[in-house]
């Protein structure tokens, strides 16, 4: 009787890992922030300009995706208003379900991502929710900042709310982003 529950249980365990193992799978082949990002958004399935991937350089967050966000500027971390600052500099994730009532810097809000083929009506590009979480390496150092949401005129109109399992999976996403070449400033 032991072993066939033991086995349920594996069975039920195995069920539950598998999409971990999926991200792992199918980051660690990514070669370009490009193509992990594209990953990111099939996984937490957003489309492609709900996803942002910036690296530390010096004391400034630099957007390594979307393009637009890069030609636009950078995050210093000692940005206040910065939530991608914050998961930098705290090193902690964070979740928010009701994005547009806490206070952040919304300049690169009002970039069209028109290359990722964001809509253009009106309240498209308003981030509605967020999950923030920081790349670190394995001497802990902070590599950068991953971030993924939900954009729309209203909250329902962005889709379902993020889970905890959503920020997990973000999390182990973050920790095979952090091996990537790309994550890693050229010395």
């Amino acid at each position: 009787m032991g072993k066939t529950s033991g086995t349920g249980s594996a069975a039920a365990a195995a069920r539950v890992l598998a999409p971990h193992a999926l991200i792992e799978l199918n980051l660690d082949r990514c070669g370009s922030p490009e193509l992990a990002c594209a990953e990111l958004a099939r996984t937490f399935n957003v489309g492609p300009a709900e996803v942002a991937l910036m690296r530390l350089e010096k004391d400034v967050l630099s957007f390594l995706f979307p393009v637009e966000l890069k030609a636009a500027g950078f995050i210093p971390l000692s940005s206040s208003k910065a939530v991608a600052a914050r998961t930098a500099s705290t090193r902690k994730v964070e979740l928010f379900n009701n994005f547009v009532i806490v206070q952040h810097a919304n300049v690169f809000e009002t970039i069209k991502l028109t290359t990722l083929g964001q809509s253009e009506g009106p309240g498209a590009s308003t981030i509605q929710k967020l999950m923030s979480t920081p790349v670190v390496d394995t001497e802990h150092d902070v590599l950068g900042v991953v971030q993924v949401c939900r954009k729309g005129l209203t909250q329902d109109e962005a889709g379902p709310d993020f889970t905890l399992n959503d920020l997990q999976n973000l999390e182990l996403a973050s920790k095979i982003l952090a091996k990537l070449p790309f994550m890693h400033v050229a010395h």
